[in-house]
């Protein structure tokens, strides 16, 4: 491997990303207390759920033969609830794909990244592939998810209105996650995250024709990820300043960097321990809305049918978002409509998979869907992203007028779901995606729950029903 001149070396290991690099490369079982370790696997059996539930999804199916076609057709590392094996890389990417398309996975309020999406698929893969322990896994997914977390908050809310940070901070948060996993040192590391930086992409265009994209993201993110940690480890060289350079991403994706945020806390602030789950099966900007509508409705006894308005007071991101999609024509785009979402929490008091397959587009839901309004809040948008605050305002067909908030959705880290919760869910998700039988769905998480005492990462799910 040729070496940089020590000048050069010693101002690259000066920079902001060069310290996240060596972060994610010496963090070791020792250093994680033993809160954020019960946390991760939280994290993961939330993420097992979500990606058991997404290989039913026929973009998910698209890509999970695309990257079995690619090969090999036999593999170390398991794809997720269908029985195939394959490579890691292949996996990843197929595992990925199914663990975003139901909407039901984890999320970050500050850097509005959905770590889980990318991280553990990419790190599952590897470690079904090397042998590696449970314990080694958790401490990869936490390197993954400070990574990804910190890259998101640095890149700001001016990246957002454009990229899906899933896609674009999800690439380094990958290649982190397996870049411990290979053992990578700090040098290698910084390397990988070069790689997977001039790699990152993914862009909120899809939803305004109820295209597929965002499963690519994720899919994406989580096999380039995997692949600049591999060449790092074989001596690839990656850009060493590909986030705050001058022709780096922040240079070419945001307008409100703030490196400062690319090193905050390391190694005592442990963000992973920051992420929210999902209640609702819905983009996660329509959660706090649903939560405030539903206190209203139970306060006051009202049914769906005695709604005739209602004003969701949210910040710009949702806006960016949200705001494009009117009319959904897809059950995946209905999950954006803020509207849609609404309609469905308040005839059903919970806004799940199983009501957005059967009555999306219902007639009762599509009314309602056309009586909410978002309007931007200046006290919400200036808490946003550190916090996400319900407000909305109903109106009842007999003249009523209620106010709610809620300043913590479900699934918030002060709201947070327990873990009889996240089973029921992971329970929940599976049943809905018929491929795994409720006994052995059941016993695998069970085995998630106990994941640091795992000599080695087997196969997740041990045999199809």
């Amino acid at each position: 491997m040729n070496k940089a001149p020590d000048a050069v070396l010693t101002k690259t290991f000066e920079s902001r990303t060069a310290q996240l690099a060596a972060f994610a490369a010496g963090l070791r079982h020792a250093h994680v207390p033993p809160a954020v370790l019960r946390k991760t696997e939280d994290l993961l059996v939330d993420w097992f759920g979500s990606a058991v539930a997404g290989h039913s999804a026929r973009p998910v199916e698209s890509i999970a033969r695309f990257a079995l076609a690619m090969g090999p057709a036999t593999g170390p590392s398991e794809v997720i609830a269908t029985g195939a094996s394959t490579s890691p890389h292949a996996a990843a990417m197929a595992n990925a794909a199914a663990a975003h398309v139901v909407e039901q996975d984890d999320v970050h309020n500050g850097s509005v990244f959905h770590p889980a999406a990318v991280v553990f698929p990419a790190a599952v893969a590897v470690a079904q592939s090397i042998g590696a322990s449970g314990a080694q896994l958790l401490v990869a997914a936490i390197a993954g998810y400070e990574v990804g977390i910190r890259v998101g908050e640095f890149l700001g809310r001016s990246h957002y209105r454009i990229f899906h940070t899933t896609g674009t901070a999800g690439t380094l948060a990958a290649a982190a996650a397996v870049g411990q996993l290979l053992g990578l040192d700090a040098r290698q590391m910084l390397h990988a995250l070069g790689s997977a930086g001039t790699q990152a992409a993914g862009l909120w265009g899809f939803l305004r024709t109820a295209a597929d994209s965002k499963q690519l993201h994720t899919a994406h993110a989580a096999g380039a990820g995997l692949m600049a940690a591999y060449l790092a480890q074989d001596g690839f060289t990656g850009a060493a300043d590909i986030l705050e350079g001058k022709q780096g991403m922040a240079a070419g994706m945001s307008s409100d960097a703030d490196p400062t945020r690319l090193v905050d806390g390391l190694g005592s602030r442990w963000a992973t321990a920051e992420t929210s789950f999902k209640w609702h099966a819905s983009c996660r900007h329509t959660h706090p809305a649903a939560d405030a509508l539903l206190q209203v409705m139970q306060q006051h006894g009202l049914a769906a049918g005695q709604l005739a308005r209602v004003v969701t007071h949210v910040h710009q991101g949702a806006i960016d978002v949200l705001g494009p999609v009117v009319r959904p024509s897809t059950v995946h785009q209905s999950k954006f409509s803020m509207g849609t979402v609404l309609a469905l929490a308040a005839r059903f008091g919970h806004a799940g998979l199983t009501e957005f397959e059967e009555a999306f587009l219902a007639p009762e839901t599509q009314a309602l869907r056309d009586r909410v309004e978002m309007v931007l809040d200046p006290e919400v948008d200036s808490a946003y992203p550190r916090q996400w605050i319900g407000k909305v305002t109903v109106h009842t067909h007999d003249g009523r007028v209620f106010e709610g908030r809620v300043d913590e959705p479900k699934g918030d880290p002060g709201n947070t779901l327990s873990r009889d919760e996240l089973s029921a869910k992971a329970l929940r998700l599976a049943a809905f995606s018929g491929r795994v039988a409720a006994g052995l769905m059941a016993r695998a998480v069970d085995r998630l729950w106990h994941m640091e005492q795992c000599p080695r990462v087997g196969r997740l799910l041990e045999r199809l029903p």
